[in-house]
């Protein structure tokens, strides 16, 4: 596995491969991998010659009361786990991806793996400055370009982090530009993220494929992430009411529709899942029931064959996230 710590030579990797007629896969992460992660480059091996992964803690998704400063990291034990399942290069910039050099291009130098031209343009959206709670402020202070993408990133998620997907949509983009894959990875425990990003593929005309891998779960049913390592003893014991829920609202739905009995209320399958987290000592950050398309938020019935139920909850100070397709 080839390792690039340089924009460059990330770039100029992948074109050589792209040149010598293969087809690139992508995989971007911020680390501390689990088998849900495993899972989208095994994906991306199945269809790709060539797979390349990123790891960057994006400092522009986190608010400054967030888990920036704070959220896990396994780099050695990452890279073991990449090289078993046949990871061929990894991105794992040395400095801020938001840091440039005296010209404000790219970051000048070569890490020595493979040279590269220098990051093209893109299609942005100006907006304002960013509070973050990362510590290369000083670079962030030297970014002004910043992609949002609407109508998709409003509601669930960005209901209490309306900085999120502006974040996300905007480092997606760079290692888009920096990679130039063909074909980009993304988990479905993040819905509202791969529906933004494929959005933004198909607004800004990327010549990228964007797949969808279905949600990684523990045997309890909990959803795979990176911060269940953050949980309490007693919370991880609890946090898999969330799945729980999910299923039982689910099950109804589908019961309702095949007996006959019409659609359920959106306020009863809301209510009943987060009930079940509640008494389970969580707390609720959202349960939306949503068109499993646009994320347009649904407020009458549950149709079933076109609603996702999404949810979001805290258990102590872990912010958990699930979805379920009806």
């Amino acid at each position: 596995m080839k390792e690039f710590k340089t924009k460059a030579s990330a770039r100029g990797y992948a074109r050589e491969q792209r040149a010598a007629g293969k087809r690139v896969g992508f995989v971007p992460t911020m680390g501390y991998l689990h088998e849900g992660h495993l899972r989208l480059v095994e994906c991306a091996k199945a269809s790709c010659d060539v797979v390349v992964v990123s790891i960057y803690v994006n400092p522009t998704q986190f608010s400054a009361n967030e888990d920036f400063g704070t959220y896990p990291s396994s780099l050695e034990a990452d890279k073991a786990k990449l090289r078993e399942v046949g990871c061929d290069g990894l991105f794992l910039p040395s400095r801020s991806l938001y840091e440039y050099g005296d010209d404000g291009g790219d970051d000048g130098g070569d890490d020595g793996d493979t040279g590269g031209a220098s990051l093209r343009d893109g299609g942005m959206v100006v907006g304002a400055s960013i509070s973050t709670a990362s510590d290369d402020a000083s670079s962030l202070a030297r970014h002004s370009t910043w992609v949002d993408v609407g109508t998709v990133s409003e509601g669930l998620c960005s209901l209490s982090r309306p900085h999120f997907f502006r974040g996300v949509a905007t480092i997606v983009t760079k290692l888009f530009h920096i990679v130039e894959p063909d074909v980009a990875f993304f988990g479905k425990k993040d819905y509202q993220q791969l529906k933004v990003i494929t959005r933004m593929v198909r607004d800004l005309d990327f010549g990228i494929e964007i797949v969808g891998v279905p949600i990684a779960r523990e045997e309890d049913g909990l959803a795979k992430s990176s911060r269940n390592a953050m949980l309490t003893e007693a919370h991880r014991a609890k946090a898999p009411e969330i799945y729980r829920g999910l299923l039982a609202a689910r099950a109804a739905c589908v019961e309702g529709k095949r007996e006959g009995k019409g659609s359920l209320k959106v306020d009863d399958v809301t209510g009943e899942i987060s009930r079940r987290i509640e008494d389970a000592g969580g707390r609720v950050d959202y349960v939306h029931v949503v068109d499993a398309e646009t994320v347009a938020r649904r407020t009458d019935e549950v149709v079933v064959g076109k609603s996702l139920i999404a949810v979001a909850a805290f258990f102590g100070s872990v912010r958990l996230i699930d979805n379920m397709e009806v």
